[in-house]
């Protein structure tokens, strides 16, 4: 593609009547070909071929069925990325039953609400986290090593499935109440074609995904680089994220095409001389999952020479919006809708906002193969997300000039001030361009004359300490980058940020911290 006017226009949706995942991301590669190159945080480096994934796949689907599990049923795990995890993904949909993939980074309710609520007929799991999960909440509880991989059969016909059938179960976290699940259809995965028009995989090339095998962000970008034909790059980490463990990992294993996180980003930013100590192979690094801000794209183009495409999309529906290599980049912005995704920005009359007006983003029902079966055991939740003409997002956005998307924080993030409407993501990207400012969270608090004002919760950057003078120069800081009714006349120095798994930061506990404190 030359232009996105060109992508769009040539844009078609072509989805069968019968698709498995397994079978296309899977089965149809030569045997022979690489297809991992995995690497455990003790050093260990294994290079996998895709007869080897072939072949597991099909001995643990033939385990799931020796243990009762028929097409359907839900098929929990509890696993550190690895080739057989990724070979048990695989043998999970050619029995055409859900899986349900979570992170060993959840704490032990979490896990817990997740595997009862999806009424799992098997958990499987490893010998590091098997005492996690009370045993009775399954049928059967099953420790993924290579002797369970041998006692199944290397022959496995997979189910025939129809494109509309259950394929994936993620839970997302929403303001209120606990986790829900939404299920995916095996069409899902037709429609994640960021790999194709942001990512632009070539045959062959090296991709490594930083996200978690557990939820949107990190099981597309292990399935969707697949389809077209790339090896990915895993690294098994120990713990947590750590900057200088992930840049030499890339550096080392020559990463071509690479998608990461704004969190990720911007603790890679604590290194400042990633570019020279950590030398790469980039052609082109994409990012998703909460709002980019223009200084992590700028850091990233002076470090490695190239501009961050950054996209947005929900669990329910993503990606939705993207910058594309053959459009130009407006640091901040979104970029323009996803080419075959019918992408508005709405009142909440459901009718379009003036350009350059605020509103939500909302995409049209049933318009795309990405588009959910509903929410897990919640018909009455499903009915009111996805019953309607629209799905709405809850994001508020705006339109500019040129059909750029900007990103202007939660719908119900919005802070009214003394009758202005102000965005937390600009105060808070305003913030994060001041030196001292390692993290910031902008929310209302109470005012008495004002009705609300912007506080801004801030985690400084390490060499800087709290003090009212520094309050001060933030405060001018952004009042001349923003307005003078949009900069934050309450700041609090923290320690770190509420935050998801994902690494979003949970305004909605600060809220509710302000409200209670100012009650």
């Amino acid at each position: 593609m030359t232009s996105y006017e060109e992508a769009v226009a040539a844009h078609e949706w072509h989805v069968p009547e019968r698709y498995n995942i397994a079978q296309d991301v899977c089965d149809k590669h030569p045997a022979d070909k690489l297809a991992m190159i995995h690497e455990h945080f003790d050093g260990t480096v294994r290079e996998v071929r895709w007869g080897e994934l072939q072949e597991r796949s099909n001995r643990f689907a033939n385990v799931l069925r020796a243990h009762g599990v028929e097409k359907g049923d839900r098929v929990a795990m509890l696993l550190p990325p690895t080739p057989e995890t990724a070979a048990a993904f695989f043998g999970t949909w050619k029995c055409g039953a859900i899986l349900l993939s979570m992170s060993v980074l959840y704490g032990d309710d979490g896990i817990r609400h997740r595997v009862s609520d999806s009424q799992a007929k098997v958990l499987v799991t490893n010998a590091a986290n098997r005492e996690r999960v009370d045993p009775s909440l399954v049928e059967h509880v099953l420790l993924l090593d290579d002797e369970l991989l041998a006692s199944g059969d290397p022959a496995f016909t997979p189910e025939d499935t129809l494109a509309e059938d259950p394929a994936q179960l993620y839970y997302t976290s929403g303001t209120t109440g606990l986790a829900k699940g939404i299920v995916h259809a095996h069409r899902y995965l037709l429609a994640h074609e960021e790999f194709l028009y942001c990512h632009d995989v070539q045959d062959g090339e090296r991709f490594h995904g930083m996200g978690e095998w557990a939820w949107a962000a990190g099981i597309a970008p292990l399935l969707g680089p697949w389809r077209f034909g790339a090896v990915q790059l895993v690294y098994q980490r120990e713990g947590g994220f750590e900057p200088h463990k992930q840049l030499d990992f890339l550096s080392r294993h020559e990463a071509s095409n690479v998608f990461t996180t704004p969190t990720a980003m911007r603790s890679m930013m604590s290194i400042t001389d990633a570019g020279t100590r950590y030398p790469q192979r980039f052609r082109i690094v994409c990012s998703a999952g909460e709002p980019l801000n223009p200084e992590a794209i700028r850091w990233f183009r002076e470090q490695y020479g190239l501009t961050v495409l950054d996209y947005y999309g929900l669990t329910e529906s993503y990606p939705l919006c993207a910058n594309f290599p053959f459009m130009e980049v407006r640091e901040g912005s979104m970029g323009r809708p996803m080419p075959g995704w019918d992408v508005h920005i709405l009142d909440q009359d459901e009718q379009p906002v003036p350009q350059g007006e605020r509103g939500e983003i909302c995409l049209r029902a049933r318009s795309n193969p990405h588009y959910p079966l509903g929410y897990w055991r919640n018909e009455e939740a499903a009915r009111e997300t996805f019953g309607g003409d629209w799905f709405h997002t809850k994001d508020a956005a705006r339109f500019d000039e040129d059909g750029y998307v900007w990103y202007e924080g939660r719908a119900d993030d919005v802070i009214i001030a003394a009758g202005y409407r102000i965005g937390p993501f600009e105060v808070e990207s305003a913030c994060l361009e001041h030196p001292a400012v390692k993290e910031a969270a902008a929310v209302a608090s109470p005012d008495e004359r004002r009705g609300s004002v912007v506080k801004a919760f801030i985690v400084l950057a390490e060499g800087h300490a709290p003090s009212d003078e520094l309050i001060a120069d933030i405060q001018g800081h952004v009042r001349n980058r923003l307005s003078a009714y949009a900069y934050p006349r309450k700041i609090e120095f923290v320690e770190d940020l509420p935050k998801t798994l994902t690494g979003k930061i949970r305004r909605i506990e600060l809220r509710q911290r302000e409200l209670e404190e100012n009650a």
